[in-house]
């Protein structure tokens, strides 16, 4: 079909022909409908989304002991709510307090010294030459983790308790007497020392898998260009572990009110509840033990309240430094 042009003059209006109508837009899919087309995708998240939802979802509504004067014989629904008493009880018990401030001491070092240690044996792991020796010190160090925490007690009570191996060896150079598991004083940084000690290896599959990633030939490039080994660590390495370091520190920094239940409760006896009482243990002997369940919901509570607020701020303080966070 053809248009003819007609001449116009100034302020005298052109009329044009309508063109084709626009192709009508895609509707979109529904949900339901997305879901069907990815069903088989959905059946293998089912099990791990039972799994959370069984043990972690179900479980938190059992919360509201924590406003309630909690007995076992009467149930949720027969216990009377108390409001926030189980709160301001916490915050009068002076046990409390000291069970916060080993356990912010303890989580501190872990941060400054745990969290580190896998970052740099990845590092040293990947400066060995021989793939064989490579090989034989990750396997050494990852033994540890799979060691109950009962019997990595027992294996540093034999080293360096008060008839260990090294209070053995300086009783027969005419030194004076060591026992470190029950020094109270020193307490702390043995906790992650046998943190770090059992740990550190597993922790480094995570690091070693990262550098694996990296394409040797930004190694090969740095090194024509005059760059020394160390030059490379530092502008090729450690530039690509910064994501996955910034991941872990963001939800280790959610964590950081649970250092170690099973390792704590059983070495409380030989150090005392000064020095070895933390908020999980503090939890197990008020509840579990001592039968006071709203207190210790209470306290269990806090500690999840304070522990996401630390995962948000944390993430968003990553997001500002230009980091990618979590979610």
């Amino acid at each position: 079909m053809s248009v003819t042009a007609e001449k116009t003059g100034p302020g005298t209006r052109t009329e044009r022909a309508p063109g084709p109508p626009a192709p009508a837009k895609p509707r979109k899919p529904s949900l339901r409908q997305r879901m069907w087309r990815e069903r088989w995708s959905y059946t293998f998240i089912v099990p791990g989304a039972l799994f959370f939802l069984v043990f972690a979802y179900v479980p938190m509504l059992g919360n509201v002991v924590a406003f309630q004067q909690y007995s076992p014989f009467r149930g949720i629904e027969g216990s009377p709510w108390v409001g926030f008493a189980n709160f301001n009880a916490i915050w009068a018990d002076p046990e409390v307090l000291t069970a916060l401030r080993n356990t912010l001491i303890i989580a501190v070092l872990q941060l400054v010294f745990a969290f580190p240690a896998p970052i740099a044996l990845a590092l040293l792991l990947n400066s060995l030459i021989s793939d064989r020796v490579k090989r034989f010190v990750q396997t050494v160090v990852y033994l540890p983790h799979f060691l109950s925490w009962v019997i990595v007690i027992s294996v540093w009570q034999q080293v360096l308790g008060g008839g260990g191996l090294v209070a053995g060896i300086l009783g027969d150079m005419g030194m004076p007497g060591f026992d470190a598991m029950t020094n109270a004083d020193t307490f702390k940084l043995l906790v992650v020392a046998q943190g770090m000690w059992k740990d550190v290896g597993w922790g480094t599959i995570i690091f070693f898998a990262a550098i694996a990633g990296i394409p040797n030939d930004r190694y090969e490039a740095a090194a024509i260009d005059g760059a020394t080994p160390w030059q490379r660590t530092w502008h090729i390495t450690l530039p690509a572990l910064v994501p996955v370091a910034t991941l872990l520190l963001i939800l280790n920094i959610g964590s950081i009110l649970t250092v170690g239940f099973e390792q704590l409760l059983l070495q409380q006896p030989m150090v005392g509840a000064n020095a070895a009482q933390v908020l999980d243990t503090f939890v197990y002997f008020r509840g579990v033990m001592g039968g006071q369940w709203g207190i210790a919901t209470a306290a269990g509570l806090l500690k999840g309240v304070i522990g996401t607020i630390l995962v948000l701020a944390s993430n968003k303080l990553a997001k500002k430094m230009g980091g990618e966070g979590i979610f």
